[in-house]
């Protein structure tokens, strides 16, 4: 039977999909500081630094991991470690550019594990220069980071099982970069993405 009378409130549309947590979005818009949003889809990272405003949410700057690859020419994967934290680093370094000196991190309902994407490219954020207020625990460290462990498995599968090397990592080998580069390669982009906004007013 459905529940009705003056008490009754219809819930939002959002929250009956599971998409959004209303509450949290409360808490976060009463910081009144801009929301960093980070999203992981099954393919990219998505981050982008939101205000609250009476007519609705207006964004500030943001970046997708796909730009890693037009525009840097990245050549890992677009949502692993090392992409969520370049992402994350360039969405901040563009915020900075905007005035931005602090932001509140909104993940919505991704769940909150240690080392996790979001984490990656919260971390990317903050070395952008900007403040986020978090507990230095759920960070990734800095090998997972520059990808160490990807290479390291690499390295490792390549010398047992030459096919399932090929296989496992066939979208890196058709790009040419072999995995166990992915590192160095991680380097370069962060050196190109901090090249870009070096002269830029932070």
């Amino acid at each position: 039977m459905m529940a009705k009378g003056p008490a009754y409130n219809i819930p939002f549309r959002r929250r009956k999909e599971g998409k959004t947590d209303y509450r949290l979005r409360k808490k976060l818009i009463i910081s009144k500081l801009p929301r960093l949003v980070i999203r992981k889809t099954g393919r990219n990272i998505i981050t982008q630094v939101i205000n609250a405003t009476v007519i609705g949410d207006m964004v500030i700057t943001s970046a997708h991991s796909i730009e890693l690859r037009k525009k840097y020419g990245w050549l890992g994967s677009l949502n692993n470690l090392p992409a969520a934290y370049l992402t994350g680093l360039l969405c901040g370094l563009r915020a900075a550019s905007k005035g931005v000196e602090k932001a509140i991190l909104d993940i919505d309902l991704h769940t909150p594990s240690r080392g996790a994407g979001v984490f990656a490219a919260m971390k990317g954020f903050v070395d952008a220069g900007i403040e986020v207020t978090h507990d230095e625990s759920i960070l990734p460290d800095e090998a997972r980071i520059r990808g160490e462990h990807i290479a390291k498995y690499a390295e490792m599968l390549y010398s047992e099982d030459a096919d399932k090397y090929s296989r496992m990592f066939s979208e890196y080998l058709s790009r040419n970069l072999p995995p166990q580069k992915l590192p160095e390669h991680f380097e370069m982009i962060k050196e190109k993405i901090l090249f870009d906004f070096k002269d830029k007013p932070q």
